[in-house]
Parts: structure tokens; sequence; C-alpha cells
């Protein structure tokens, strides 16, 4: 069996009466119901993903962009270019 961390939790009273009475129910320990909780939870839990790849592809973007001569009259692109990207 692999090696387990101690962790100690504060949980609330209510809390406690459903542990016990899950695990003499389930006749699993409380320990591996929490274990099993915590499984359940995170495993619904996504991290978004940053690709940085297109983070750098936007700055470049923008940068050209700024760096753009001022034209008389306004800009040079149109609000629907930006969509496209």
């Amino acid at each position: 069996m692999p090696s387990k961390i101690r962790k100690q939790i504060y949980i609330e009273p209510h809390q406690e009466h459903l542990l016990k009475a899950i695990a003499q129910q389930t006749g699993v320990s409380e320990a591996e119901i929490i274990r099993q909780a915590i499984d359940l939870h995170i495993g619904s839990i996504t991290t978004p993903q940053t690709d940085i790849a297109a983070w750098e592809a936007e700055k470049a973007f923008i940068n050209s962009i700024k760096n753009r001569p001022s034209l008389p009259g306004g800009r040079d692109w149109e609000r629907e270019d930006l969509y496209e990207r």
C-alpha cells in the first residue's frame, strides 16, 4: 500500500454525524470516505490551461497595432477583424 500523508482538519458537527453514519452503513473507515470525497471533488475541478504561445501571438499582434503610425481620419482596421483572430 502506498504511504499516506497525515492531515488534521476541522469539520462541522453535522459533518461528523454524517461521516460516522456513512462509515457505519458502508463499513468503510471515515478516513477512506474523506479520501473518496476529496477525489470526487477534485476530479470535478478542471484547472484552466494557459497557452503561452497564444498569449505571445496576441501580444505581438497588439504591439504591431500599437506601433502603427497614426492615420488621418481614423483607424485602418474594422472591429470585425478582431473577431476573426
